[in-house]
């Protein structure tokens, strides 16, 4: 599977706190796991809660409803890779920015895919909220986003 492109030059320049340092650490882990690697037993095992709330309106709260999410769109895009470009920290919350493509021959290109920040809130070292902004960069996944968007599945809001 793929593996995330973080280098030290994308991470905030902002000194981590160890918390922050450590809240990073757990997120990163669980995107590679989700994203990438697709273990998602392990991801169920390792990070799943009764707290979590999702601010994606097409993803029902829950993480078994965000597995269940990505392990569908894998089988739809099984060449997909999630790439962090940035990383921000700021108490209990992480931000990344990434770049999502759908074909390995795209993966680099950012005029393919998407454009994704990533937020989430962690508490007692839980990731207990999740928000992200997504932006298609290209004709298809614009297209895609259209068929797919209008599902709202929660009522958590946006913000």
């Amino acid at each position: 599977m793929n593996t995330p492109q973080i280098s030290n030059q994308l991470l905030s320049s902002k000194t981590w706190t160890e918390e922050e340092t450590s809240n990073v650490q757990k997120v990163a882990k669980f995107m590679q796991l989700l994203m990438n690697e697709h273990k998602f037993d392990l991801v169920l095992s390792e990070f799943n809660n009764n707290q979590y709330t999702q601010h994606n309106r097409n993803i029902p709260d829950g993480f078994e409803n965000l597995v269940m999410y990505v392990k569908n769109f894998s089988k739809q895009f099984p060449e997909y890779s999630y790439d962090v470009k940035r990383v921000f920290a700021d108490g209990n919350f992480v931000i990344f920015h990434s770049h999502v493509t759908t074909k390995e021959k795209h993966r680099g290109n950012d005029k393919k895919g998407l454009n994704i920040i990533d937020t989430w809130e962690l508490v007692d070292g839980k990731i207990v909220k999740h928000w992200d902004a997504i932006q298609p960069l290209d004709f298809f996944m614009r297209f895609y986003i259209w068929l797919t968007g209008g599902n709202i599945k929660n009522n958590n809001g946006v913000f």
